[in-house]
């Protein structure tokens, strides 16, 4: 979600320097946004997973309460990291303890995503004792953002510094004829797999092989399977890979739902009754393109053609446009233009 406006914002500003405090790998980072300073050290973590879909509860419930009984310092440490290489605006998607270092050190900040933690703990953990401590905390940290840019779609949010901007993403070249010559002859259809991270209810091992498909996921088999190969080997980048398969198999996320309705791919995913996100995401992605919801289970159980051939069926619907990347960016420059009182780009 946040390339697309850093690769905007780099149009315009063709002088920026980005920092990222991230412990997302480098080299992967370096695909999406090319060069920039990297600081591999933040304390925020979202939530304590079991799955790609599995929350650890009890665990995201103890590292909270821990957070919070050392935020003082882990905002100091924080401030100190900023400070060695003091930037002009802070956007965070959306970590609130860089925003509480940035405020500290008068530095104007952003938020931008489709969910914050606040709501999200509230939502799993809200009943717990120690709530209404950590709310505080989670809550004060991201209201003292100069806005929080709420991307279409998204949950439902109680901040009370919310900014409503389009949906982001980036919008892929269909390359449909590079996969044929890397994998198969013209009459063969692409689906691509992608979960993210470990999925203990959709195996790859298990996945069924359907006559006439190539499947292409981050997790093939390690024995290998001929008619499925990493996604990496089609020597595309993977928003152009979204446009150009026949039909892309995910849990609900936001990256893939809307790259994938920026270019009207269909989407076959797994249901997520309990995540905020969903019924908002769901919704707004059949509105833009062919999508079907099903279980993990289906997926593996011999269903998957009769779902294939339901989702093919469904109408055509028109592909969104990534509006939000220029909102986003006209907030960033009028941000730093207000606090500097000068023209950033110039």
């Amino acid at each position: 979600m946040t390339a697309p406006v850093i690769t905007r914002l780099r149009q315009r500003c063709p002088r920026m320097r980005l920092t990222i405090q991230t412990t997302v790998d480098k080299t992967f980072l370096q695909s999406r946004y090319g060069n920039f300073d990297h600081v591999a050290r933040i304390e925020d973590f979202g939530f304590r997973m079991i799955s790609a879909t599995g929350i650890d509860l009890e665990a995201s419930a103890r590292d909270y309460c821990g957070l919070v009984g050392r935020y003082d310092q882990a905002v100091a440490d924080n401030v100190q990291l900023m400070a060695e290489n003091r930037p002009d605006l802070v956007l965070s998607n959306v970590a609130f303890v860089p925003l509480a270092a940035a405020a500290r050190l008068g530095i104007p900040s952003l938020a931008m995503s489709s969910l914050n933690w606040a709501d999200m703990y509230r939502h799993y953990l809200g009943h717990r004792p120690e709530a209404g401590r950590v709310l505080e905390t989670l809550t004060r940290a991201y209201e003292g953002a100069v806005a929080f840019l709420r991307c279409t779609p998204s949950q439902q949010m109680s901040l009370s510094n919310l900014r409503p901007i389009g949906p982001i993403a980036e919008i892929g070249t269909p390359r449909p004829q590079n996969l044929r010559q890397v994998f198969g002859p013209g009459d063969t259809r692409f689906g691509l797999v992608a979960f993210g991270g470990i999925d203990h209810d959709v195996s790859m091992e298990d996945w069924p092989s359907l006559p006439g498909w190539h499947w292409l996921t981050p997790q093939p088999p390690e024995n290998g399977r001929p008619d499925m190969d990493h996604w990496t080997r089609a020597g595309m980048s993977f928003t152009d890979l979204v446009a150009s398969v026949d039909v892309v198999v995910t849990k609900p996320g936001y990256g893939t739902f809307t790259e994938a309705a920026m270019v009207g791919t269909p989407v076959l995913f797994t249901e997520r009754p309990d995540w905020p996100e969903s019924p908002h995401l769901d919704n707004w992605l059949k509105a833009h393109t062919r999508a079907l919801e099903t279980s993990a289970a289906s997926l593996l159980d011999g269903s998957l053609p009769d779902l294939l051939q339901r989702l093919f069926s469904l109408p055509a619907q028109q592909v969104a446009s990534p509006d939000g990347v220029d909102h986003a960016v006209d907030m960033v420059l009028r941000t730093l233009c207000d606090s500097r009182q000068i023209n950033v780009c110039s």
